[in-house]
């Protein structure tokens, strides 16, 4: 009987041992897909995102006035629009990544091609808020002297509205097949362009604000240059098949999943925008706009980090919904909210470290260096939770569940994060700390209802919905209408 039971618990351990070693092999290949998809995101998105900030720091030492005009233009104004481009731009994130997992290969250039059309009538109805800021600031109560000096920088924007409606929709089309590491290399040479083109504009040729808003145009329509070579040279064989009528077809239930992919961010975007105003109507508005938007350019620079991993949890989620694999959308949920975290914490830390060297490096004001280390605690933990949230909104964006994230976002950021900021900040008096208390609080609401709702998700449904999804607005590959054989 003690050699049975030697035998048995002898067997045991070794199977305890397989599915440990199984486990780890899991984690280790599902580790590899995650980054093979984050890591270029992140570059992209840091690059993209950096290109704002490097023009805002050379603005900033221009003149105090330029730098929160540039501020209240790049919070409010392009905010609201990047919020509504990317946001639209994730429905081609969903349906690509969807097709891509469900073999529907061709139907991708397709999607994509009809993202373009939406995303770009949208682009350009925006347009005129651009052209004119300058009474829209006047009326919203801002500073004359900071409305004035905001119309012709806004005007440098026009182009670059474009540029987004380009570069984000064909990432979320690369990064869905995990072709997209081309998207970050490109980024990442344009930003390193658009540094030396500011540094030549404005320091050698003394152009001022114009050489850095140049700049910036030209960057960015530099890495729209190279993702469309990549895409149009033939590098996407099986997914790019040129132009096609029918991208003109099924435009309405794009259009549905577009605005609901554009109201979910656009809520959460706006939401900061609505802070950096009301911190206008504050006592001593330029030094509260630039300390209030030079944190908020460091948080949207780290949030752009957990950007790349809100992406690789919408490609892996969308992916593995089209292959019908719902164990493996679960496993996937937990290793990006892992690997996220820890990264967060690691960012958290180093906030803390240097909260008084932040600000040096937008402005060498000591009223706006004090203002900013004052709020490097609250800075720091949404560094925090933006390490989480992303990732969360990343796999309600994999399974199209956008609308309901919208409601989410609506909830928590003006239900809940606006109202406190506003009673902080005025009632209490505790003028930008207060506004930010507002901001954490309606992101810590958002973060915990999202994890509760991905928590009670029933996976092997959102399987069946993505299964009729793609089913219904499948089209037969060029080859089959043409009456040929697929690989003919």
């Amino acid at each position: 009987m003690d050699d049975s039971m030697e035998e048995r618990f002898l067997a045991q351990k070794e199977e305890d041992a397989t599915d440990h070693d199984d486990l780890r092999r899991r984690l280790w290949i599902e580790s590899k897909t995650i980054w093979r998809v984050a890591f270029p995101s992140i570059l992209s998105r840091v690059s993209s995102f950096g290109m704002i900030v490097v023009t805002q720091s050379f603005l900033g030492h221009i003149s105090e006035v330029e730098l929160a005009a540039y501020a209240l233009l790049q919070s409010i104004l392009v905010r609201f629009m990047y919020g509504i481009v990317i946001g639209m731009s994730s429905a081609t994130e969903t349906l690509c990544g969807q097709a891509f997992g469900a073999g529907h290969h061709h139907m991708m250039g397709i999607y994509l091609q009809r993202s373009w059309i939406v995303d770009g009538i949208t682009a350009t109805i925006l347009a005129p808020l651009f052209i004119f800021v300058t009474p829209i600031f006047r009326l919203l109560g801002q500073e004359e002297e900071l409305a004035v000096a905001a119309g012709p920088i806004a005007l440098w924007f026009i182009p670059m509205i474009y540029s987004f409606v380009m570069s984000l929709t064909i990432s979320m089309f690369l990064q869905a097949q995990l072709k997209n590491l081309i998207v970050g290399w490109v980024s990442t040479a344009a930003f390193a362009l658009h540094v030396l083109l500011s540094w030549m504009f404005v320091y050698k040729l003394n152009w001022g604000v114009n050489g850095a808003m140049a700049s910036m145009v030209i960057s960015g329509w530099t890495s729209v240059a190279g993702q469309v070579v990549y895409v149009f040279g033939g590098w996407c064989p099986n997914t790019w098949k040129g132009f096609s009528k029918a991208a003109f077809c099924d435009l309405l239930p794009v259009v549905k999943l577009s605005i609901s992919s554009g109201v979910m961010i656009c809520l959460e975007l706006w939401y900061y925008s609505i802070l950096v105003l009301v911190a206008g109507y504050m006592k001593n508005a330029t030094i509260a706009i630039d300390a209030f938007s030079i944190c908020l350019s460091i948080n949207g620079w780290e949030f752009m980090v957990c950007l790349g991993f809100l992406v690789a949890a919408s490609v892996r989620v969308s992916n593995e919904l089209g292959k019908g694999n719902a164990k493996a959308v679960n496993f996937a949920i937990k290793t990006i909210l892992g690997t996220s975290t820890c990264i967060g914490v690691v960012l958290w830390i180093l906030c803390l470290v240097f909260r008084s060297k932040i600000s040096y490096l937008f402005s060498s004001n000591e009223e706006v260096a004090e203002a900013v280390s004052s709020l490097s605690i609250l800075l720091a933990f949404s560094i925090l939770l933006n390490s989480v949230q992303p990732v969360l909104s990343g796999i309600a964006t994999g399974a199209g569940l956008q609308s309901m994230v919208a409601y989410v976002n609506l909830g928590s950021y003006y239900v809940v994060g606006i109202p406190i900021g506003i009673l902080l900040g005025y009632v209490a008096h505790l003028q930008v700390k207060g506004l930010w208390i507002g901001l954490l609080s309606g992101v810590a609401m958002q973060t915990l209802i999202l994890a509760w709702l991905v928590w009670k998700t029933d996976w092997d449904e959102q399987v069946r919905k993505a299964s009729e999804r793609l089913n219904r607005w499948l089209l037969k590959p060029p080859e089959e209408v043409n009456g040929s054989p697929p690989h003919a």
